[in-house]
């Protein structure tokens, strides 16, 4: 279990436990999915068994959850992982165009779970990001970016690059995935919304 979470973090994961009811501790799955994934980037077998025993549950019953959900990553990423929506309202408006300029301007393959040669980058496809009236969406380490244009996404791409972190349509922009995880985790508050907002 350490393995999974070295150091302080076996206490993170406890105390995300400690906000639940006695009886109700599995409902802690998902916060601590996302805290192993803040860890090593994705979410290994060794967490999946690690959090199996912390909430007392089977490792298949803690894998169901990683598996279902496209926010959890069970394959190494990127510093950054970049999702781009090709559902109906995206492919309409140039989501495929959106997606080829990703993987072309990080240099990663179309497995849907390659890293960029240079470990910066993970480009996936995405069923839905919810914003069909914004189409094509794209996710940058779980911040939403609206209309994006494939122009628009070499230009990210080239700011990630850089070292900026792009401001996204709305909340708070994180400067890495495991930044945003821990987010999600509740271990940090997230950051600044740029513009002011909360």
């Amino acid at each position: 279990m350490t393995e999974a979470f070295p150091g302080g973090a076996i206490e993170e994961a406890r105390a995300i436990i400690a906000r639940y009811p006695a009886g109700r501790e599995r409902s802690a799955l998902m916060p601590l999915l996302y805290l192993a994934q803040s860890i090593e980037g994705y979410v290994s077998r060794e967490a999946l068994r690690a959090i199996a025993a912390l909430l007392q549950i089977t490792t298949a019953e803690v894998e169901a959850v990683a598996s279902f959900y496209t926010m959890y990553r069970l394959h190494p990423t990127g510093t950054h992982v970049i999702g781009v929506c090709t559902n109906l309202a995206c492919k309409l408006r140039g989501a495929v165009a959106v997606l080829e300029a990703a993987r072309e301007a990080t240099g990663v393959g179309s497995s849907g779970h390659g890293v960029s040669p240079d470990g910066a980058f993970t480009v996936h496809e995405e069923e839905c990001l919810g914003v069909c009236d914004h189409a094509p969406a794209v996710q940058i380490n779980v911040a939403n970016h609206d209309e994006v244009t494939p122009e628009r996404m070499r230009e990210l791409v080239e700011r990630l690059r850089a070292g900026e972190v792009p401001t996204p349509a709305r909340g708070p922009a994180f400067a890495s995935f495991r930044e945003a995880c821990r987010a999600l985790a509740g271990l940090e508050p997230a950051p600044p919304t740029p513009g002011g907002g909360a």
